[in-house]
């Protein structure tokens, strides 16, 4: 992890706040997330975890705090999140695949309605992706006709097509049964081998720190501790983090 604190900072959480509804979801939240760094998020179902995601991606307004992308603030008012969504994207628990689309056609759609790229550069780009992952044999099959593992990791090859510098993972297996968990894993498990910026939250404990630089661990929205995978699963700090890590059997 050395080497990773070193580079540059692509993302930058400053006294990150927010509220539904008056309760608290994210209180004061500090994080700075490197290039090429591996940050997964721990911590109990509710704790706010994945509306952190959210909001790092413009999906939910912040009532506080700041965040910068290369140094430049995405809580302006005028920022374009339709173009910053191309640098930071996301893939969610569920695959959100056009049902009438084809595998490949979902994949096109937005390198070539967004970003108004060549079709042949993107279908080179997407074949590519596709045999990485084990499933260019299914580039004309329709989601209907795919394993929920399978979906998943279109879902991910779609989102790697848009060239982003930073990958956001919320729970990508929780709707998964668990045979097909771990062909989703070994995907993003490949991603960080290859250097790829990820902030990952997850339930997967052995996943968690195989992958990991760092572990940041929340509850009730707030960041208990930050560690890195092997002190975190051995010797947390926190008596919550110790509790968590129990339940486990860590």
């Amino acid at each position: 992890m050395a080497n990773k604190e070193n580079n540059q900072v692509l993302l930058e959480v400053k006294n990150l706040y927010k509220e539904y509804d008056g309760k608290i979801a994210l209180d004061q939240i500090d994080l700075s997330i490197h290039q090429g760094e591996v940050v997964v998020i721990l911590g109990p179902s509710g704790c706010g975890k994945s509306t952190f995601l959210r909001c790092l991606n413009g999906l939910e307004e912040i009532q506080g705090g700041d965040i910068t992308f290369h140094g430049h603030s995405l809580t302006q008012k005028d920022v374009e999140w339709q173009h910053i969504r191309q640098k930071i994207g996301m893939v969610f628990q569920n695959y959100d695949l056009f049902p009438h689309m084809t595998v490949i056609e979902n994949i096109l759609l937005g390198p070539e309605k967004v970003q108004h790229r060549d079709r042949d550069e993107v279908m080179k780009q997407a074949e590519q992706l596709l045999d990485r992952v084990g499933l260019l044999d299914r580039k004309d099959a329709y989601p209907r006709q795919l394993s929920g593992g399978q979906k998943q990791r279109i879902a991910i090859v779609r989102a790697l097509c848009m060239n982003p510098e930073i990958m956001l993972f919320d729970e990508v297996t929780a709707a998964l049964d668990p045979e097909m968990v771990r062909e989703v894993l070994d995907v993003i498990l490949g991603l960080a081998k290859q250097g790829m910026t990820m902030v990952i939250v997850t339930h997967e404990m052995g996943f968690a720190r195989s992958v990991a630089d760092r572990i940041v661990f929340v509850d009730f929205g707030k960041v208990c501790e930050i560690a890195g995978p092997e002190e975190f699963f051995t010797t947390p700090k926190t008596e919550r983090a110790r509790q968590f890590l129990n339940i486990f059997q860590y």
